[in-house]
């Protein structure tokens, strides 16, 4: 507990590393992930370090590894199980691996290669089938004419004048030539309007679409193709159309000149496309073989890779001593982790054989550790939901533990449904239930996993949005009758009401004076009554607005108070008084008297007095304007104390303002006792690191605590007035002001949980009274799919969207109105170097 509430302590410390035992240390280390590393070198190149070449193979072999992935998912086959977690290979086992991914490269691009270029040769005999078959109905088309005559219906965009038949030119001696091939359909139009104008009418086009789809070789998708057949007099015409062809990217074919040589090319081809089908599909079974073995071993290898790359990495961060023989590494590590840190070296010493061991010493510092809270599987989602506002600073007190009360909770008052809490738990429920399906834990769906990761945030919002839903007696826009209501209408019939009075009004009016009208409050929550009662909604306003500000006053009050803590850590007792006992005295005498008022009109007032309760907005404004003579008073002496608490608010504000800043010009002009303030603004360690930083500094050195205390001064800022009276200056208008806006931003309570039961009322008016309206025999099959629209409409729009904006404000009161009362949240995250919170390039981009 005391890790979450403050985090853990932290040290810098020194590893001593033998060089042949540095790698296998590194890799203990990065198993456990106890430490995080500094860079020694870092006026150093990354290219001019000393592992940069062995960084560069294991990119090399990422490289090759990616290739893999890419040809294994693509042929559809599975990797084996991943639970396993292989470790690092030792560095003379790294070339075998490299040999093997190089070998299984060579030879997989052989086959790809092959196989490429029989699926090429296979899809240009197919093509060449189709350009002979399709172009023989052109042939046969115009033999049966009489005499062989271009149509004009054929070509429509040929003139009538310029028609001619073939007989023609060859009587004038024209030769007359053809280029058949296959073009996609999409180009067919712009290439028949290229002839049309470069070769100015003096060709004829044919051409058909082929049935099927071809792949095209560039792209690998199928494609529809026409068939071509052009018809030219001249070999000048023929070499534009052969130029044209070219420019649409056309799949050109020798034209057979006679029937027989027809025949016998389409034998031959059929032959071919056999023998092409049997090799084609002997290469696919080869390369999956090839697919299959190296899928047995390319996660192991993955892993492997990453790890060395990873250690060699963190090799190139430290420093060698002056003998060249032993790596120098500064790490900053929790200090209960200490003993595990020392046997992970001695660890990797024994298992590299090292004669002299490795070792670990802690060094003083006077730098900013790093924060680390340890969280487990519950508060890892509360924590990240302080830490997306900021990582708290070393040493300062976690909102965390208090969020996993608080935030729920706050929600549930917004979203408060006991039906619609029971789906939500149920839902988060079944997610914590099934939290080891490997399925649900890794998918693709960036909106599942951001659901699966907070599943028990979602758990704790249900379960207080069912106790929410019991006070606000509020289940789907309708209330429970469980204990009975405690208002009697017979006793209002027999004290009050005649017939004639319920024959002529459509609204009565429950007397609560009237004796035996009202026997008594309902046992928990809100009477099941008030969901008939035409003032419903006038009833509930008031009393959740007054809940909203008693819960916002009473929130930024711990807000406030848990400052204290950091005060008293970071040794600044003369917060407390300057700027402590001033926030809580201005908050308390203003808005803490205003819940006061809310609470004493609730206890002393009754329905008999209730036509003389004065207003408390009326009793709060005149606090301010000091005008309590002009309206009744709730208790003797009220005028009085609200004129002490003004005074007492009002004084705060002075104190605030330049309390602290004056203090520290005391202590830094007139106090020469105590030397240079140190650390008035950043002063990050506790004091029992203070005790240790003098104790070793002493057992060092063999200087005296006033040496320490001198040479630490070198390391702090000099006391400035002016940025020190600025900065207050600035933080009392914040928080002066911020009360108030603050106090007024905790009604987004009222309003979301007003907007939630309408909505929820207005789809239950809309939707399911439409079906339960309607009589028995059609209602009953209409109710089916009326229930299935409400439920789909239930899940949309109240869980889901209404639940979203609830989640958000609830953050934002968190954030803006709760934490920044005591959390600056300007700290470092502790990034501990651990294989396993490596990101990996290979499950980003989905192929592991």
């Amino acid at each position: 507990m005391c890790s979450l509430l403050r985090g853990e302590e932290m040290c810098l410390a020194q590893l001593f590393l033998q060089s042949g035992s540095a790698y296998d240390c590194i890799n203990e280390l990065g198993e456990l992930g106890l430490v995080e590393f500094r860079d020694l070198n870092p006026t150093v190149n990354s290219f001019q370090r000393k592992h940069v070449n062995e960084i560069k193979k294991c990119e090399e072999m990422e490289r090759i590894l990616g290739y893999l992935l890419r040809e294994i998912k693509k042929a559809d086959i599975s990797l084996p199980e991943r639970d396993s977690n292989p470790v690092a290979p030792l560095p003379k086992h790294i070339m075998t691996i490299m040999e093997q991914l190089q070998r299984l490269e060579v030879e997989l691009g052989e086959v790809t290669r092959n196989k490429e270029k029989l699926q090429k040769n296979l899809l240009e005999l197919t093509e060449y089938t189709h350009m002979l078959r399709i172009t023989r109905s052109f042939v046969q088309r115009t033999a049966e004419r009489e005499p062989l005559q271009v149509q004009y219906e054929e070509f429509p965009f040929l003139e009538k004048d310029t028609m001619m038949d073939y007989s023609s030119m060859q009587r004038l001696g024209a030769k007359l030539g053809f280029t058949s091939g296959l073009i996609q359909r999409v180009k067919i139009e712009a290439f028949e309007r290229m002839l049309w104008r470069v070769c100015k009418g003096y060709t004829i086009l044919s051409y058909a679409e082929v049935e099927e789809y071809l792949d095209d070789p560039d792209t690998g998708e199928a494609t529809k193709s026409v068939v071509f057949l052009i018809s030219y007099w001249g070999d000048q015409i023929g070499q534009k159309v052969k130029k044209i062809c070219d420019c649409y990217h056309c799949h050109l074919y020798p034209y057979p000149s006679s029937n027989e040589e027809r025949s016998d090319v389409v034998e031959g081809l059929r032959t071919r496309i056999q023998d092409l089908h049997t090799v084609l599909h002997r290469t696919e079974d080869y390369l999956k073989q090839v697919l299959i073995k190296a899928s047995e071993s390319v996660y192991t290898w993955a892993i492997q890779v990453k790890k060395v790359k990873a250690i060699y990495y963190i090799l190139n961060l430290c420093s060698f001593d002056v003998t060249n023989k032993c790596l120098i590494a500064e790490v900053w590590c929790p200090v209960s982790d200490i003993p595990a840190l020392r046997r992970a070296l001695e660890d990797g010493s024994r298992k590299s054989g090292a004669t002299v061991p490795s070792f670990v010493n802690r060094i003083p510092t006077a730098d900013t550790p790093p924060t680390l809270i340890r969280t487990n599987k519950f508060t890892s989602g509360f924590q990240n939901i302080v830490d997306a506002y900021g990582v708290g600073t070393y040493g300062e007190v976690n909102p965390a533990p208090f969020t996993i009360i608080t935030f729920p909770f706050l929600f549930a008052v917004m979203f408060g449904d006991l039906g619609h809490g029971v789906i939500m738990a149920l839902f988060a429920f079944w997610m914590v239930l099934y939290e080891n399906d490997r399925k649900l834990k890794k998918t693709r769906n960036e909106i599942w996993n951001t659901f699966f990761e907070g599943r028990y945030i979602i758990l704790m919002m249900g379960l207080f949005s069912i106790y929410t839903g019991l006070i606000y007696n509020d289940c789907f826009s309708k209330s429970l009758n469980i204990f009975g209501s405690g208002w009697n209408v017979s006793a209002m019939w027999n004290a009050k009401w005649t017939k004639e009075d319920v024959l002529g009004n459509s609204f009565l009016t429950l007397d609560p004076n009237v004796t035996g009208v009202f026997t008594g409050p309902y046992p928990v929550g809100i009477d099941p009554i008030w969901n008939l009662a035409s003032n419903r909604l006038t009833f509930l306003n008031s009393y959740k607005m007054k809940m909203s500000v008693i819960l916002g006053v009473i929130h930024m009050s711990f807000g406030v108070i848990l400052s204290t803590y950091n005060h008293i850590h970071f040794r600044k007792k003369h917060n407390l008084y300057l700027v402590f006992l001033p926030e809580l005295l201005f908050l308390l005498c203003l808005f803490g008297y205003l819940v006061f008022m809310i609470f004493y009109k609730w206890l002393f007032f009754s329905a008999k007095t209730s036509t003389q309760a004065p207003s408390i907005l009326i009793h709060f404004i005149n606090m301010f304007l000091m005008q309590g003579e002009s309206v009744q008073p709730l208790y003797p002496g009220q005028t009085g104390l609200q004129v002490f608490l003004v005074i007492i608010a009002l004084l705060s504000v002075p104190v605030l303002l330049l309390g602290k800043p004056l203090y520290l010009y005391w202590l830094q002009n007139g106090s020469h006792r105590l030397g240079m303030y140190r650390g008035y603004e950043r002063v990050r360690r506790n004091s029992e690191e203070e005790v240790y930083l003098m104790r070793a500094h002493d057992m060092e050195e063999g200087s005296s605590h006033s040496d320490l205390s001198s040479s630490g001064e070198q390391h702090t800022e000099e006391f400035n007035a002016a940025d020190e009276f600025l900065t207050q200056a600035i933080h009392t208008i914040e928080y002066c002001l911020g009360c108030i806006s603050n106090t007024a931003s905790y009604l987004r309570l009222w309003a979301l949980s007003l907007a939630h039961a309408q909505l929820s009322e207005v789809l239950w008016a809309m939707v399911m009274r439409v079906g339960l309206r309607m009589d028995t025999s059609l209602g009953v099959l209409f109710l089916v799919p009326v229930f299935g629209l409400f439920a789909i409409l239930t899940v949309a729009i109240l869980l889901v969207m209404e639940g979203l904006s609830a989640f958000l404000h609830a953050l934002r009161l968190h954030w803006v109105e709760f934490q920044n009362k005591f959390y600056s949240g300007t700290g470092i995250k502790f990034c501990p170097f651990a294989f396993s919170l490596l990101p990996s390039s290979f499950e980003q981009e989905g192929l592991l």
